[in-house]
């Protein structure tokens, strides 16, 4: 890639600063006609990486502002790069961009700085999806899951065992070259060793996806019990806010009502369910049935009772709950102060007691299962890659004694091939172009 290309880098809207950023073989052409420093140096002798001040010509319009150069390779894209940084009001911001249009750049696609770093050999694949995994992310926990791709650690990883299966091929190929040596017996032998290694590697990282996604994706607790235990109110104190209509009125709940709480740095995506009751209201029922199917794909269920006799009903839900990940919470205690001897905790919702005792239960539950010091595998599809190469090294191993060193050869290098997918040395251009669709301009 040798064009131009340049977007805005920052959000647009009212900010103090913003950042167009343009990318390519000659940016700095681009910002010789734009940019008249206050000072003596001139910008085509511009020192990389300082920056200097001066007036933005937006065409139109001055700003006053700031230029930097990054030359290559040492830059993001590994191109030349120029950013200009104004004031940052959307007319203004959007006033240099059009500026440098006009002067020979193109606007840049979804994530095109990303994909020339990419392409240019400053970022991995997988490093490129955790890039955006960090941008998109809601907790501290999502950051450290995209930071551990970003930093090339899952790379890394990857790479040491493609040169494992490397140094197998290899031998095998030496078997096959000088078969006088009579070497077959002791190249299979070592190239089982080596698959067994690749095998286990892969199969702890495969471990480690269900926690991985729990820190990305956050944890899904579904608020499940009778009607007008509280459920409602209690999603509202844990949010600190009047996200679900509360009521005396048993059945008020008709749908999925959803909020999102940080605790801890990691995120929980709260789901307020209707009562779940047999009932002749068409609309309830509809909202029983989806309760019902939220309390099937949670990984936390929060069963509230409300300090009354727990009766049929509370029994028959609890039925369903007991054989699940569930907290029994018993609301209503300013109203109810007698303790149920099964629940884990008792609050009021009402009055705010014990809610923040149930966020650190709620966060205990998650965190005893989970290890936020460690690395995880948190894409599914670095999860299906891994997988498939798992299948691939167990079809050579099997066959390890029975087949040839060139076929047992292909298998291994099948197995290289798909670990390859995940850094991007052996990915499709339809891998590649999907995970940049789901980039942002500017970056």
């Amino acid at each position: 890639m040798s064009d131009n290309v340049s977007a805005i880098s920052t959000a647009l809207g009212a900010a103090g600063v913003a950042v167009i950023r343009i990318s390519g073989d000659s940016p700095l052409k681009i910002a010789e006609k734009m940019f008249k420093p206050t000072g003596k140096t001139a910008v085509c002798d511009f020192v990389p990486n300082f920056m200097y001040t001066g007036e933005i010509d937006c065409g139109n319009f001055t700003d006053f502002g700031m230029c930097v150069y990054f030359k290559a390779p040492k830059s993001f894209t590994g191109e030349d790069v120029v950013e200009f940084h104004c004031h940052g009001g959307t007319a203004i911001t959007k006033g240099v961009l059009n500026q440098t249009l006009k002067l020979g750049a193109r606007l840049a696609t979804k994530g095109e700085f990303t994909k020339r770093a990419f392409i240019n050999g400053k970022l991995s694949l997988s490093s490129c999806e955790g890039l955006i995994d960090m941008i998109n992310s809601e907790s501290e926990g999502a950051v450290k899951a995209g930071f551990y791709l970003y930093r090339e650690k899952l790379t890394k990883t990857v790479e040491e065992m493609q040169t494992i299966l490397l140094d197998a091929i290899s031998e095998l190929d030496a078997d096959m070259d000088f078969p006088e040596e009579d070497i077959s017996t002791l190249s299979i032998t070592e190239t089982i060793k080596k698959l067994q290694i690749v095998r286990d590697r892969i199969n702890q990282l495969l471990s480690t996806f269900k926690s991985g996604r729990v820190v990305k994706n956050g944890v899904k607790v579904a608020l499940i019990g009778k009607p007008n235990t509280g459920k409602s109110s209690i999603l509202n104190a844990l949010l600190n806010d009047e996200k679900a209509i509360v009521s005396n009125v048993a059945g008020t709940t008709r749908d999925i009502v959803e909020g999102a709480v940080d605790i801890n740095g990691v995120r929980f995506n709260l789901f307020d369910t209707a009562g779940i009751r047999e009932s002749k209201d068409e609309i309830e029922s509809i909202g029983v049935n989806l309760s019902k199917k939220a309390l099937n794909s949670s990984d936390l269920i929060l069963f509230i009772t409300d300090g009354e006799e727990f009766n049929n009903l509370d029994s028959e839900i609890w039925s369903i709950v007991k054989d699940k990940n569930y907290i029994f919470v018993q609301n209503k205690i300013d109203k109810n102060p007698t303790l149920d001897k099964r629940a884990d905790i008792s609050v009021s919702a009402l009055t705010g007691e014990r809610i923040e005792d149930l966020k650190q239960v709620i966060y205990n539950n998650v965190i005893d299962k989970v290890d936020l010091a460690s690395d995880y595998l948190c894409e599914e599809r670095h999860y299906l890659a891994m997988q498939t190469a798992v299948e691939k090294i167990n079809v050579a191993l099997v066959n390890a004694e029975i087949k040839t060193s060139d076929l047992l050869a292909i298998e291994v290098k099948e197995a290289w091939d798909v670990l390859g997918e995940i850094t991007g040395k052996t990915a499709t251009e339809e891998i590649i172009n999907n995970i940049f669709s789901k980039f942002c301009v500017g970056k």
